[in-house]
């Protein structure tokens, strides 16, 4: 399945044959502490900056039914953000994972995106469209 908006990602979570609970990293971005003039000016047409984890979360499918929930959800929780990063945790034997067998994964995901190190994630903009980040 091709993943292009966050309610594909939901899709193909739910059709896994072992429950799944999505971890999510929501992340501001910034210029960077000393940037160029050619680096603000590229931050200002949205190119470039500095990527900030601002809040995580676990959420099984059934909390979750869409990225339009997700986004009120977060707006309610915490402060604005640019991007939010994606991966999912498989349960076992058709039981899906609890949110104490999120913790590490999560925590993992934040220190990723602190080093800079995206693989293994999906980021997805503010409307829910799957970006690539170099």
């Amino acid at each position: 399945m091709n993943i292009t908006h966050f309610d594909d990602l939901l899709a193909a979570a739910r059709a896994q044959p072992e429950p799944q609970r999505l971890l999510l990293v929501f992340a501001g971005a910034e210029p960077g502490s000393e940037p160029t003039a050619a680096q603000r000016l590229a931050f200002e047409q949205g190119h470039g900056g500095e990527l900030t984890p601002l809040m995580c979360v676990d959420k099984g499918l059934d909390e979750l039914t869409s990225f339009a929930a997700l986004v009120e959800q977060s707006r309610l929780a915490g402060p604005p953000w640019a991007i939010v990063f994606a991966a999912a945790l498989s349960g076992t034997a058709g039981s899906p994972p609890d949110s104490r067998a999120a913790e590490a994964p999560l925590q993992r995901m934040v220190d990723n995106i602190r080093s800079g190190v995206l693989a293994n994630m999906i980021s997805f903009d503010t409307a829910g469209l799957a970006v690539t980040l170099d």
